[in-house]
């Protein structure tokens, strides 16, 4: 498999240093990440209805940041879920999930607003 719209780099800096070591630390930390990311990328397009991954090339350098952004946040909150306990407590590790969590809900605003056409245009 291959991710599109974020690599998991981006999203284990925003999982931050508590995230469980099968993200960081083994041979299968890559392959988990891209399942995640996978899993991330299916759920921005089924809520869009948009097949970004599909069209990436064609879109403007600004809605691939939001792209990105969405993705590497949903991911990161998936590995944060998958395993609390390399964190200080688990009030940090829940707070860290609705920092991202918000700041996905304002992407989507952004992206679903009626009326709203995708940039065709690469940049």
């Amino acid at each position: 498999m291959v991710t599109t719209l974020c690599q998991s780099g981006v999203a284990l800096i925003k999982a931050g240093a508590g995230v469980s070591t099968n993200f960081t630390s083994d041979g299968e930390a890559d392959s988990r990440w891209t399942i995640l990311i996978n899993q991330a990328e299916g759920n921005i397009m089924k809520l869009l209805r948009e097949d970004f991954v599909a069209n990436f090339a064609n879109y403007d350098s600004i809605i691939k940041l939001w792209l990105e952004e969405y993705t590497s946040n949903l991911s990161a909150i998936y590995a944060i879920q998958h395993d609390m306990s390399g964190f200080t407590s688990r009030v940090e590790a829940e707070s860290m999930i609705n920092v991202l969590f918000e700041a996905n809900r304002i992407i989507l605003e952004s992206l679903d607003q009626k009326g709203v056409t995708f940039t065709t245009k690469s940049t």
